[in-house]
């Protein structure tokens, strides 16, 4: 997200970058003579909190070399902050901009994220990508923080955190898009929750019983309960999979069209031309006036009534009706004729 730049911690210098930026400032404004103090007076403002302990303020990264053990020993050197602390450090951030300060928020609060993404392992996806999600959802939190509202920002944080997994989980766990609508995503992440609770242990369909169980708690429609727990229990298989071992044939091989061939769509273009043809010879057959009735009343989309005609012709309904039906039947004599030329040549 656009937003998420300014808390980016992975594009972060830290803490040490920040107070050599701040001490730059300040030997440049010694050297021009106070031409920077107002500037200087502002960073003195924000260099006014100290830095929580001795850690570090970026945010350790987990690089495939290394590994999720190593990530979480690294995140528990972040001391926790007490409230008043939180307080000032988000007003410096909402305030300042002071990205030290947000950082040590963020940074606080790693093993939030951490243990938020151990009640997902469930799902088979790996933990240090959960992490990396619940990460962007901290940084979220972190920047809309309203700390004058009185909550603390893991309170806040836990919701950002949770969603952004969750919304990784609902894209990476199928090939087919699922949980789109509010009711959905509950259903996938408390179906197996509540099959639980109800000893579905089974693999297959669910009794009518413990679906009309789980749809009441979820308030959701049972047909979607038997759906989702359908796709819960079957993964996705490739169509390129072989239906045998041993075998060269692929599932996709078994894979009905049901579209037209092109043998039958060929064949069917060249009826349907044949017939205009024939149609356009016999035409030749009517006078003027038949030929703009039959027309009107039969090759159209939006055909005349007898009385528009009527009253174009300045005849009664019922002749236009008859010179219809005779029109109609010269063309069916002509075609036939033709057809039959056709055949015989």
């Amino acid at each position: 997200m656009a937003e998420d730049t300014t808390l980016d911690a992975k594009n972060e210098d830290g803490a040490t970058a920040a107070a050599g930026a701040a001490a730059a400032k300040a030997a440049e404004s010694k050297a021009d003579g106070g031409r920077k103090a107002a500037a200087n007076d502002s960073d003195a403002k924000m260099a006014d909190t100290p830095a929580e302990g001795n850690a570090p303020s970026n945010m350790p990264a987990m690089s495939p070399e290394g590994s999720l053990s190593r990530y979480l020993q690294e995140i528990r050197k972040f001391p926790m902050l007490e409230h008043e602390r939180e307080y000032m450090l988000a007003e410096a951030w909402r305030e300042h901009g002071d990205r030290d300060a947000a950082a040590q928020l963020v940074n606080s609060h790693l093993r939030l994220v951490a243990k938020i993404a151990m009640g997902y392992r469930g799902y088979g996806l790996p933990v240090a990508e959960l992490i990396a999600e619940g990460n962007i959802g901290l940084m979220q939190a972190v920047k809309r923080f309203e700390p004058e509202r009185g909550f603390r920002l893991a309170t806040y944080a836990m919701w950002w955190i949770r969603a952004h997994m969750q919304e990784y989980i609902l894209r990476s766990w199928s090939l087919v898009k699922m949980g789109t609508t509010a009711a959905q995503k509950k259903l996938f992440f408390n179906l197996r929750k509540l099959k639980g609770q109800i000893q579905a242990i089974d693999e297959g369909d669910m009794s009518p019983d413990q679906v009309a169980h789980i749809a009441k708690a979820l308030n959701v429609p049972e047909q979607d309960v038997v759906s989702m727990n359908r796709r819960l229990a079957a993964p996705d298989n490739s169509l390129n999979a072989p239906v045998r071992q041993d075998g060269d044939g692929e599932w996709q091989d078994w894979l009905v069209d049901d579209s037209i061939d092109q043998e039958t769509e060929l064949a069917e273009k060249e009826e349907l031309s044949n017939r205009r043809e024939l149609l356009a010879e016999a035409m030749q057959h009517l006078n003027e006036r038949e030929r703009h009735i039959i027309t009107e009343r039969r090759l159209t989309e939006d055909p005349m009534t007898l009385e528009d005609l009527s009253k174009e012709y300045g005849i009664s309904r019922e002749r236009v009706r008859q010179i219809e039906v005779r029109a109609f039947e010269k063309l069916q004599k002509a075609m036939r004729k033709a057809a039959s030329e056709q055949r015989l040549g």
